[in-house]
C-alpha cells in the first residue's frame, strides 16, 4: 500500500485542497486490505469512502501516473 498511495501522494499532494488531505488521512487510517481491494477494482468502496479523492487515486493508477 505504501507504494500505491505513496506514488499518488508524491505526484499530487501539493495540489490537494485541505478537504482532500483530510480524506487522504482517513484513507490511510483504514485497513490496507480494504483500500487495496478498492484500488484494484476487486470491490466497490462503501459509499462513505467512495469520494472524488479515491476516484482520483484509482484513475492515477489506471493511467500509471499523473494524467496529462
Amino acid at each position: 500500500m505504501d507504494i500505491l498511495m505513496g506514488r499518488f501522494v508524491d505526484a499530487r499532494v501539493e495540489a490537494l485542497p485541505a478537504q482532500a488531505l483530510a480524506e487522504l488521512e482517513r484513507l490511510l487510517d483504514l485497513p490496507d486490505e480494504a483500500v487495496y481491494r478498492w484500488l484494484s477494482g476487486a470491490e466497490q468502496p462503501p459509499a462513505e469512502h467512495d469520494t472524488p479523492l479515491l476516484r482520483q487515486i484509482i484513475a492515477f493508477h489506471i493511467h500509471d501516473g499523473p494524467i496529462h
